[in-house]
Order: structure tokens, then C-alpha cells, then sequence
């Protein structure tokens, strides 16, 4: 008997991993309709949570085998390993993700820009355009191998970034403008919001972490991807502090909103504004070190 029970606690404890996988989907299915349709008073409720914890802590008992398998897939599978010790193949790859989704957003908002004859749209169309442009552009310099080569056309292209970035900061004063007047509110569920801040708040922290990381490689092509990256970033934290504001606001927030909204919005500009026109000035010092280099090698 003994014996039996122990063997069903086992099974109960690790049951199969389809049947785990099946049960974290079953678990996030039955939260979300409980907290969207706000039943968290109903008897179902209470099943829910308890099949929901249950559902965590088997996964939690999984957690050494799931670590085990990555560590082996990272050790053994070629693909990842090439993947993980070379850097211009990572950068390669998130630049054509990133200009793929920046160029498809920005031919999206511009149909929408024209429906429905709004400026809110054409602003945020111009936006990722800009972003896609400049994406575009290092995918043409970046190599398969560390650029180690022609940095005095990698620092030209260091600037146009920055260049862009500036400009960039004109759509990003419309959208700053019309979300502080009110004019235009991103309205999501709770859930949805809390998704949001997550994703958020996880590139954020992701792209500051790749700008020191790649700065160790000395390419400017390297650094210019990731000051992209942050500058989005540091956008999308707006986006979201609108969507945080008009969720989980009331009426009485009504005139701290569009305040709050502004400060937000002119920090972010004027962060944005900041790191292109830092970009400009360290590519410019940088270009005419590398022409007095070479006119002194000329000349000898």
C-alpha cells in the first residue's frame, strides 16, 4: 500500500510533459477568462486556482530537467553553438526581425494613416519607417565575420543613425503631443496591460544590457544596432505608461494623466535627441581622427 501511494505521487508529481504542457495551457486559458469576465467570486474560480497550482508546481518540479536540457541542446547542437560565438550573426539576424516587423508596422499605420485621415497614424508610420530605414542600412555593412575593416565607413554609418534618430524625434513630438492632449488613448484589458509592461520593462532591460555587452567588439555597426534597439525601447516605454494610465486609472487622474504623459514624453525625447546627437559628434571625432591618419600616411 505503501508502495502505491508513493509511485501515485510520483505520477502526480511528474506526470507526463505532454500532459504538463497541456496543463500550463489549460491553466493560462482558465485564469484569463476567469479575470477578463471577472468571476474570481465563482466556485469555477476556485477550481481554476487550484488546477492552476497544481500546474505550477509541477513545472517547478521540472525545472533541473528543463535546465539539463537546454545546457545539452547548447553543448551539442552545431546550430546553436555557431549561433552563440558569433556575434555579427546575431546582429545580422535581429536586424532583419526587427526590419520585417519595423517595415510591415509602418506600411500598416500609414493604410490606417489614410483611412482614417488621421495624424496619429501618419506620425507613427513615419516612426517605424525611420527605424526600418535605418535597420536596412546596417544590414548592408554587417558582415559575416567581426568587421574588423573600412571603420571610417562603419563610423559614417554610425552618424546617419544618429542623424536619423534626431529626426526620428519629429514624429516622436507628434505622438508625445497628441497622447498628452488626449486626443488619442490606447485603451487595453488589465491583463493585456500587465503583458505589455512585462515585455516592456524585459527589452528594456535586454537592450541596455546588449549596448554594454557589444561594446566590447569596437564596431560601430555593432553599437549602432543596439542604440536602435534602446531607443525603441525607451519609445515603447510611453506607449506603455499611456495604456498603464488608462487601464488602471480613474476619474480622479484625470488632469495628472496628461501631465504625467508630457514629463514622461519629453524625457523620452529628449533621450532620444540625446543619444543621436551624441552618436554625430563621437562618429565625427572619430572620422576626422581616421582622415588626419591617413593624410599623416600619405604624406610619409
Amino acid at each position: 500500500m505503501k508502495h502505491k501511494l508513493k509511485k501515485l505521487g510520483l505520477h502526480l508529481l511528474y506526470p507526463h510533459p505532454a500532459l504538463i504542457v497541456l496543463f500550463a495551457v489549460l491553466s493560462a486559458v482558465l485564469l484569463t477568462y476567469t479575470f477578463v469576465k471577472d468571476h474570481s467570486e465563482h466556485p469555477v474560480a476556485y477550481a481554476t486556482y487550484v488546477f492552476s497550482f497544481y500546474s505550477l508546481t509541477v513545472i517547478c518540479m521540472r525545472i533541473p530537467t528543463i535546465i539539463r536540457f537546454f545546457k545539452n541542446f547548447k553543448n551539442n547542437n552545431k546550430y546553436w553553438h555557431h549561433y552563440s560565438n558569433d556575434a555579427s550573426l546575431r546582429i545580422k539576424l535581429s536586424l532583419y526581425g526587427n526590419f520585417g516587423f519595423n517595415a510591415a508596422y509602418a506600411i500598416f499605420q500609414l493604410a490606417l494613416g489614410i483611412w482614417h485621415s488621421s495624424i496619429w497614424y501618419f506620425a507613427f508610420a513615419a516612426y517605424y519607417f525611420l527605424l526600418a530605414v535605418m535597420r536596412l542600412f546596417l544590414l548592408r555593412d554587417v558582415r559575416s565575420t567581426l568587421p574588423d575593416q573600412a571603420m571610417r565607413a562603419q563610423w559614417n554609418r554610425y552618424r546617419f543613425c544618429g542623424i536619423i534618430l534626431v529626426v526620428m524625434n519629429l514624429a516622436l513630438a507628434v505622438i508625445v503631443w497628441m497622447i498628452s492632449a488626449q486626443e488619442h488613448e490606447i485603451v487595453h484589458h488589465q491583463i493585456t496591460t500587465i503583458a505589455m509592461a512585462a515585455s516592456t520593462f524585459s527589452l528594456m532591460t535586454l537592450a541596455i544590457v546588449n549596448v554594454v555587452r557589444y561594446s566590447k567588439f569596437k564596431s560601430p555597426l555593432f553599437s549602432a544596432a543596439k542604440m536602435i534597439s534602446l531607443a525603441t525601447s525607451a519609445v515603447s516605454m510611453l506607449t506603455l505608461e499611456n495604456a498603464m494610465l488608462t487601464a488602471f486609472g480613474s476619474e480622479e487622474d484625470a488632469s495628472f494623466k496628461p501631465l504625467m504623459t508630457l514629463f514622461t514624453g519629453l524625457g523620452v525625447t529628449l533621450f532620444v535627441l540625446g543619444m543621436g546627437i551624441y552618436m554625430i559628434v563621437l562618429s565625427s571625432k572619430r572620422i576626422k581622427k581616421i582622415k588626419l591618419s591617413e593624410n599623416q600616411s600619405e604624406s610619409e
